[in-house]
Order: structure tokens, then sequence, then C-alpha cells
């Protein structure tokens, strides 16, 4: 195996690390979504988040001068991405059931590899867009156009989708000369700043009326934590963290097209927990679209370990 083959396994596998640890705060948020407001939820993520990634993960990947960046505006750009994605997604995640949102927002793979293309001038064979294609129709499977999934709320998931795409091509713009550590620090930083400012400014609930859900969700009143839900602040602030770092090193080591179909892994993790914690059993289609996405990530798999073909990266570029 090539030595550009065994970093596409590791930015493989970080890509599935991110993405069963992405399925337990999607379930997190959803849980958590009829009691506390979003930003207070994403407040208390970003704190842990925070902490573990300083504590832990930073001193293990050789120390804080990592934070260090060249490109303070590509960070920017990634944190309102990634600002407006969560925004979108987790408003509408906790309004539908859980595999349904998550499967709309599974149209990610596809923009990203598009976008990877299309700005990143990476080279997409037909393998891969086999796979991201395979991939979602196991989504189409799922969510069955024409069926309720496509109510309105459905486009909010959608635009997150968006959002995530941005933030991995741009992700991937940075790798080059970025660390997992740096990748994953700002957008928790910027998370906490502005979750922060809405909970100072808006957190006494004076625009949550009752009469929009949606409303209701990101900007109801604060409410300070009951003590049997504290392990779950936590444990979605940890996840959090090891997500985050787990995405930026995927997108960081390899092509985004080669990336993205491997996100896909959240979709049956959601059916998992759909049925575990909310009680919603996937009927039929459902778990002939999850066998569609596995099914192109495996197919995936096996391409990568069978090429010894360098593949070819983008150089990073100065936005700083």
């Amino acid at each position: 195996m090539s030595a550009q083959a065994k970093v596409n396994i590791w930015g493989i596998l970080a890509a599935l690390g991110a993405g069963v640890a992405f399925s337990i705060i999607d379930t997190i948020f959803k849980f958590l979504s009829g009691d506390y407001p979003l930003y207070e939820v994403v407040l208390f993520r970003s704190i842990v988040a925070l902490a573990v990634l300083l504590a832990v993960i930073v001193p293990l990947e050789g120390g804080f001068h990592l934070l260090r960046t060249h490109q303070p505006r590509l960070h920017v750009l990634r944190c309102l991405a990634v600002l407006f994605a969560n925004l979108c997604f987790f408003t509408g995640l906790a309004l539908m059931p859980l595999a349904e949102a998550v499967a709309i927002a599974f149209a990610t793979p596809l923009i990203v590899t598009t976008l990877s293309v299309i700005f990143l001038k990476e080279h997409v064979g037909p393998w891969r867009w086999g796979a991201v294609a395979v991939g979602f129709l196991g989504v189409l499977v799922i969510i069955r156009p024409g069926s309720d999934a496509f109510q309105p709320i459905a486009i909010l998931p959608f635009l997150g989708a968006c959002g995530y795409a941005t933030l991995h091509v741009l992700t991937r713009r940075a790798g080059g000369s970025e660390s997992g550590s740096t990748l994953a620090f700002y957008p928790m930083l910027g998370f906490l700043v502005v979750s922060a400012l809405v909970g100072l400014t808006l957190g006494d609930g004076r625009f949550s009326d009752g009469n929009s859900p949606a409303i209701d969700f990101i900007l109801r009143a604060w409410v300070w934590p009951a003590p049997q839900d504290w392990p779950l602040f936590i444990g979605v602030g940890i996840a959090g963290s090891f997500g985050g770092y787990l995405v930026g090193q995927a997108y960081r080591l390899c092509e985004a097209g080669l990336v993205a179909p491997f996100e896909y892994i959240a979709m049956p993790m959601a059916v998992l927990w759909g049925v575990l914690v909310f009680s919603e059993w996937p009927d039929t289609p459902v778990w002939i679209g999850s066998g569609l996405i596995i099914g192109s990530g495996l197919v995936s798999v096996w391409r990568e370990t069978r090429n010894h073909r360098p593949t070819s990266r983008p150089r990073p570029r100065s936005n700083g």
C-alpha cells in the first residue's frame, strides 16, 4: 500500500469517527430540545468541547503553538458557515423525526464533492461519483420525495447541509497549513462567543411566544439544567470536541470528494438512535436506504486500499 493510500485510510477512519460523534450530538440535541433553548445547549457544548480540546487533544498533538493561524479570514468564514449550518440543522432536527432530518442533511457529501471540483480543482473519478450517488440514492429512498419529509420545515436541514458543505470545502482549503486542533478550535470559539451573546441579549425569552416551535427552540428563556441532564450536556461537549477534531483531520488529510461519502455513516447511526432513544422504528425503505449508504462507503474503502496511484493535492493558499 502506498503512503498516500495509508493517509487516505486514516482520513477515512477520521471521517467515520466524526460521523459517529455527530450522530451522538444530534441525538442529545433532539432529546434536550423540548426543555432548553438552542443557544444554551450550544453554550454548554462549546465550554466542554473547548476544555477537552485544550486539556487533552492540543497537548497530545504537539502543544498550544498549533493554535496560531496565518489564515484568520478563512477561519472567520468557516465559523460563519458552521454557525449557519448548526442554526438551520438543529432547528429542523428539533421539529422532525431524527432519521428524516439527518437524511435530508446528507445532501452534504454530494454538495461537497461538487464544490471540491469547482473550487478546489480536485479530480473526482467515476468510482467516487458513484459512491456519492449511491449513498444519496439511499437517502432519497429513506425520505421518499413527495412524502411528509418535504414539509416546509424540511428546507432547514437542507440549508444546514449547504452550510456544512461550505465548511468542509474551506477546511480542505486550509488543511495544508493548519493542524487538526487549529481547525477544531476556531469554530468552537465562535460557537462559545455567539451563544453567550445570544443568551445575554435574548435569553429572557421575550421573543418566544409559543406560536412558533422553531422560534421557541431558538429563543426560549434560559433554564438552568436539571441535575439529571448534566451528563447529557457534558456528553454533547465531549462528542463535539472529538467530532470537530476528527472531521478537521479528515478533510485536512484527504481530498473532499474522497472523504464526503463516509459521512453517510451517521445515517444508519441516526436510525439506531431513533429506535433506542425515541422509539422511532424505521420502516422498510429506511433499511434499504441505509444498506445503500453503508454499501457505497464500503466500496470506496475497497477501492482506496487497492488504488496505489498518488492522489493530487491542491496547494494551500494563504488568506491571511
